[in-house]
């Protein structure tokens, strides 16, 4: 029998040094197969908003929709810990208002949240969901919500200083109680060297293959979303092609007048 994957559990794997696999899914069937293949996390990702909801960043999402889309994937998955991404803007307020909108999250079926960034503000929003018993995974490295200040989608941590630094953040957020800090797009000698040095769990997003674990957009591991392909994507499907073949040969038979059959009608 299947049993619920926790933050303990996520640990446990450290520890004794099993890999952590880590999905996005957006939608209950989504999840549902995910969780059915074993996946051990599934993140409700801000990503939703460039490849489901077709916004050209992940700033266009608030909590109000990451609702939605956390509650549709806790419906589906019964086994993995369900991590929901605090959306732009959500936990810059006030801590009392970072508590509340991670809280609807949480009541919508999220067993943990995700933060991006590492300020003083932050990390003191991070020591609060914990005390309050929301347990909160980091997010370092390219941060998407960032981007702007960022200068683009670009490589972090490519010097002894900025990996150091990022060693700094993430050890900050290991103190204030997060539970698994994600790296994305820092080389791979960086986040080795971040990983050996930190207690909790690493998740690696394009910071390759010595963290704990790893972390794919499901649309993008599938071959569903085409806009583009970050480099350190595998494709393991190609949905694309088989939704528009299924598609056309749909079309095709509607045109046709061979859909619907004598054993398709009442």
């Amino acid at each position: 029998m299947s049993r619920k994957i926790t933050v303990k559990t996520m640990q446990k794997y450290k520890d004794e040094g099993q890999k952590i696999s880590m999905l996005t899914a957006y939608d209950y069937s989504t999840a549902k197969y995910i969780d059915e293949a074993g996946v051990d996390v599934i993140l409700v990702g801000d990503s939703v908003a460039m490849v489901v909801l077709g916004y050209e960043s992940t700033c266009s999402v608030g909590i109000e929709e990451m609702k939605i889309f956390t509650g549709a994937v806790a419906r589906g998955a019964k086994n993995a810990l369900i991590v929901g991404d605090m959306p732009f803007l959500s936990c810059d307020c006030d801590i009392s208002s970072a508590v509340k909108n991670a809280g609807e999250l949480i009541k919508a079926g999220a067993n943990a949240v995700k933060i991006e960034g590492c300020s003083e503000y932050l990390l003191s929003v991070v020591k609060r969901l914990v005390e309050t018993g929301i347990p909160v995974m980091g997010h370092l490295g390219f941060t998407p919500q960032s981007f702007n200040v960022m200068g683009g989608f670009k490589v972090q941590g490519k010097t002894r200083e900025a990996v150091e630094n990022i060693l700094k953040q993430a050890k900050a957020l290991e103190n204030a109680g997060a539970f698994s800090v994600v790296l994305e797009m820092v080389p791979q000698d960086c986040a080795k060297y971040i990983t050996e040095n930190l207690t909790v769990p690493t998740i690696s997003c394009g910071a390759g293959k010595y963290c704990d674990g790893q972390v794919l957009v499901s649309d993008d591991a599938f071959g569903k979303y085409s806009d583009f392909c970050p480099k350190f994507v595998r494709r393991y499907c190609d949905m694309k092609s088989l939704i528009l073949e299924c598609a056309k040969k749909y079309n095709d038979d509607v045109k046709n007048g061979n859909f619907p059959c004598s054993e398709e009608v009442f």
